[in-house]
């Protein structure tokens, strides 16, 4: 009996708190999940907490190493750099750049891939394939080559760079809500939907997108950590960001000189490019890995 009433209490949650229940048994995936909000966080603070305006230079303080080395100031947690900026300030400024600019750039992507996406998965004809070829054609580049591309037409800049970032994911999301959508339409239920007269949109909005809407957040997870790498890539290569933009691609680029005689100015931003990516990435291996369960249950 008592077997009984946990199996009841289990099956009466929500399908978001059995989600949740999970979820967080994947230790890794809820580390990376707790390092994710607080990028958010600081993305969406950073002008308000920061100690420090992102260009005040300290003339009294050039290269100070960070607080904890011997030689390093209180001041200063992260040190400064050649210039006297606080190397604080301008991180936690550039989280708002490298990894909210990603954020909306996935965003975009997400719903301009998934209108795309859901056209071509449902259309027939001339129509698909000519959508089939031009997918073909764009997976074939690497994101960031085609951001490049993009970036040599556009021009380089902060605005320009989100919108190349934003083309060059697109192929990717759209083929692959595509197959979502392809995959869905030739089940048993879609074929009960049509036998009942449903129309294209009732068979979407109650059949389709409510199962594979998981799939799409996973999706934009993996479409979120290629942005971070992209957007930071292209201010490393000073296509992007430009300085004094404190992106934190932007911010290495400008540091490089200094990597032997003041490491920490390179090391730190590199550092939260890896933590950001590490858990975006391992927030999106649990999402598969719980989808990969309730597949299998």
């Amino acid at each position: 009996m008592a077997k009984f009433n946990l199996f009841s209490e289990e099956s009466n949650k929500s399908p978001l708190a059995r989600f949740w229940r999970k979820f967080k048994s994947n230790h890794p995936a809820l580390v990376g999940l707790w390092i994710f909000i607080a990028f958010a966080i600081l993305a969406a603070a950073a002008p308000l907490i920061a100690p420090y305006g992102v260009n005040q230079q300290h003339s009294d303080a050039l290269l100070i190493p960070p607080s904890w080395h011997e030689m390093g100031d209180v001041r200063f947690i992260l040190g400064t750099d050649d210039l006297g900026r606080d190397i604080l300030s301008r991180l936690m400024n550039g989280a708002t750049y490298t990894f909210g600019l990603s954020v909306i750039a996935a965003l975009i992507t997400t719903i301009i891939g998934v209108l795309i996406g859901t056209f071509a998965g449902i259309s027939r004809g001339m129509r698909s394939s000519f959508l089939n070829h031009l997918l073909d054609i764009t997976l074939s580049i690497p994101s960031l080559l085609l951001a490049i591309i993009i970036i040599a037409i556009l021009g380089p800049g902060l605005i320009n760079t989100v919108w190349a970032i934003i083309l060059a994911l697109l192929p990717q999301f759209i083929h692959s809500v595509r197959n979502l959508i392809v995959t869905e339409l030739n089940k048993d239920y879609i074929t009960a939907f049509k036998l009942d007269g449903a129309s294209n949109w009732h068979i979407l909005s109650r059949g389709i997108f409510p199962n594979i809407y998981e799939h799409i957040v996973v999706i934009f997870t993996m479409a979120l950590s290629t942005a971070i790498l992209d957007i930071s890539a292209l201010g490393f290569l000073k296509l992007g960001a430009q300085p004094p933009t404190t992106e934190w691609g932007a911010i290495l680029a400008e540091n490089l000189g200094l990597i032997y005689l003041a490491p920490w100015t390179v090391g730190l931003p590199g550092v939260l490019l890896f933590l950001a990516v590490l858990s975006t990435n391992l927030v999106g291996d649990g999402l598969r890995q719980v989808l990969k369960a309730r597949k299998a249950d």
